[in-house]
């Protein structure tokens, strides 16, 4: 048997059209719930360049020791297009690499990190596809870990969609967060002394971004994966194929900065639920926050709807329902409920003050 508790039961409707952009393919979506505020063609897919290297940074920084020096070999030799120059006998860190990577898009430092961490590139081509498929991005096949194109059946293809999955998921990693918002990096190796300065223009123009990739080859056009955060609203834009992507990217952030605010919904810890007796000497819990972005008119629409399980025997730990979260009439998440055999002392009105705030 559940028990079932409804708030919040208005429904508003609301319209976002002021946004637009010249791209192929873009999106603009909420890096904290994967909200999209805005798309255009955004399941369009392409070759989409260098901006896969955020891929080829995101699991190099989860597969491999990366503040370990490796010895440059055989494997840069086969890079071309744009690189960071480094040189058989280099001895480098791979986190080093992945500045190169990310601020300079080196071809090379793409390949020396696939084959320092797997020992083997294709090896580390597949890990980039197991990452895709694990987070959802079902437009998405890695050919390569510098976005190359290859010939016909060769680069890397996705779509503005998935690479707004991938960069949201990225920007939880501190170390993939630290790297890309690097303005310029310098490094001195057994060989040369290296500085670079990111090839994100708007770390420079635009005083809310906190990161990105560019992106470009003759078959790609222009791709670009940005980030902004303001006031706690944390964003991602990626276009495909935009010959005016700086300025769009801007445009996309002012209008979603003007129009949302960011609210934590959910909050990390303590809940009490109005109603619920059948836990009463019990404390219920929830393991992490919960982040939404919504519009001026969405804030009255918010409900949760709580799912109980009346279990006879339990221990501390122990899920025992869930939490659904609906804007309006839709379901924009749901996380599960646990128990703790300690009284809990919190009232409902302070829990949910707690819960439903701006940030």
């Amino acid at each position: 048997m559940k028990k079932l508790l409804l708030l919040f039961v208005l429904l508003i409707p609301f319209n976002v059209s002021a946004f637009s952009s010249n791209a192929k393919g873009a999106i603009l979506m909420d890096t904290d719930s994967n909200r999209v505020l805005y798309a255009k063609n955004a399941h369009y897919v392409q070759s989409v360049a260098s901006i896969s290297k955020i891929m080829t940074a995101i699991v190099a920084i989860e597969n491999a020791d990366i503040d370990k020096k490796v010895v440059i070999g055989d494997e840069v030799l086969k890079a071309y297009g744009s690189g960071i120059y480094i040189k058989k006998g280099e001895e480098i860190s791979i986190k080093d690499l992945l500045y190169g990577l990310m601020l300079r898009s080196g071809n090379d430092a793409a390949l020396a990190i696939a084959y320092h961490t797997t020992k083997d590139i294709d090896k580390f081509v597949d890990l980039m596809n197991q990452k895709a498929l694990e987070l959802g991005m079902s437009d998405t096949i890695f050919n390569n870990p510098s976005g190359l194109d290859e010939g016909d059946a060769k680069g890397n293809f996705s779509s503005a969609y998935d690479m707004a999955i991938l960069m949201s998921y990225a920007m939880q990693n501190s170390i993939f967060k630290d790297i890309v918002g690097t303005k310029s990096y310098t490094l001195k190796t057994n060989k040369n002394v290296y500085k670079w300065k990111n090839k994100n223009k708007l770390l420079f123009s635009y005083k809310h971004a906190t990161g990105g990739k560019t992106g470009f080859t003759k078959k790609a056009k222009r791709t670009l994966v940005t980030s902004a955060s303001r006031d706690g609203l944390n964003l991602t834009v990626v276009t495909i194929n935009d010959g005016s992507d700086w300025s769009d990217h801007k445009s996309l952030y002012e209008e979603a900065f003007k129009k949302y605010t960011s609210y934590t919904i959910l909050n990390e810890g303590t809940i009490s639920i109005l109603g619920e007796n059948y836990y009463k000497n019990s404390r219920l819990f929830l393991k992490k926050s919960y982040k939404y972005p919504l519009l001026e008119s969405e804030r009255d629409i918010v409900r949760l709807k709580f799912n109980l399980e009346k279990k006879r025997s339990f221990k501390s730990g122990n899920k025992i329902g869930n939490v659904n979260v609906y804007i309006g009439d839709k379901k924009v998440h749901s996380q599960s409920i646990y128990v703790d055999k300690r009284k809990r002392k919190n009232n409902f009105i302070n829990s949910f003050t707690k819960w439903f705030r701006n940030d």
